[in-house]
């Protein structure tokens, strides 16, 4: 059952579910909290798991033109703050792990142990800011035609064959968003900074749960990254969407590693 908080006017949309040791779940661009529902009912089941719509997502209203990763972290704040949770293991795919990062470097003591799925602490690269813009213009000229490829993108080649009634589910849910909902992200993940030292600063567990395909995060490059930070790196098949992808193999980790 969806719980609400106010934040700064606004309502933000999060489920609280177990008992135990805290665990923050972050979805990533154009997901909400339901991503989750495919893994959750398989976790252990002595743990507390907070899971959030960020904003503009999902059932969480949008804040203003930009939702940058820092105010989102910060809606993440109140939000433990008002559940009396003073530290957690944060899971964030993706856009949800940029926010973790922006948390880490905001709150460090709250963060028990980060995993990182699908997601880097680099900020984007001016060809990816180009592409950003890109996008911007497509969603406000044609926001159904934007979610359908970019949500297609996310997944390997074998995901996009054997997982499309989980694509079409997805575009249909991410149609949903207002436009300007999806811009306000789209401009937070393009004026994103590097958090990569915030990673190699970080003292608690860390962990990369990488996708071999993953067109978005490229495996080499988070190979680099995860040695240069000494950041434990899992692979798993597939490309950007592990939890649909390859969600037996990340089950079988999570079991052992939240």
């Amino acid at each position: 059952m969806q719980n609400f908080i106010k934040y700064k006017n606004i309502q933000i949309a999060y489920t609280d579910t177990g008992r135990g040791e805290v665990i923050v779940l972050l979805h990533g661009f154009l997901e909400n909290l339901s991503m989750w529902e495919a893994i959750l009912p398989e976790l252990p089941e002595k743990k507390r798991f907070i899971c959030v719509d960020l904003l503009g997502h999902g059932s969480s209203q949008r804040l203003g033109y930009i939702h940058t990763m820092e105010e989102m972290a910060q809606s993440i704040n109140h939000l433990l703050n008002q559940l009396n949770i003073k530290q957690a293991t944060f899971l964030g795919h993706s856009m949800g792990g940029y926010v973790t990062l922006a948390f880490a470097e905001l709150y460090p003591l709250r963060i028990k142990k980060m995993l990182l799925l699908n997601s880097t602490p680099l900020a984007d690269s001016p060809k990816r800011v180009v592409n950003r813009d890109r996008a911007i213009r497509l969603v406000k000229q044609n926001k159904n035609a934007f979610v359908r490829m970019a949500i297609t993108n996310l997944f390997g080649k074998e995901g996009r064959e054997q997982l499309q009634e989980h694509i079409n589910t997805l575009v249909k849910q991410s149609q949903q968003m207002p436009a300007e909902n999806i811009v306000a992200a789209i401009e937070g993940l393009k004026s994103r900074k590097d958090r990569t030292h915030i990673l190699n600063n970080f003292t608690g567990e860390k962990i990369f749960l990488a996708g071999e395909e993953d067109e978005i995060v490229p495996l080499e490059s988070l190979q680099q990254l995860a040695k240069a930070t000494h950041t434990q790196f899992i692979t798993f098949k597939g490309g950007h969407m592990t939890h649909l992808e390859a969600k037996e193999e990340l089950l079988g980790f999570l079991r052992n590693s939240i």
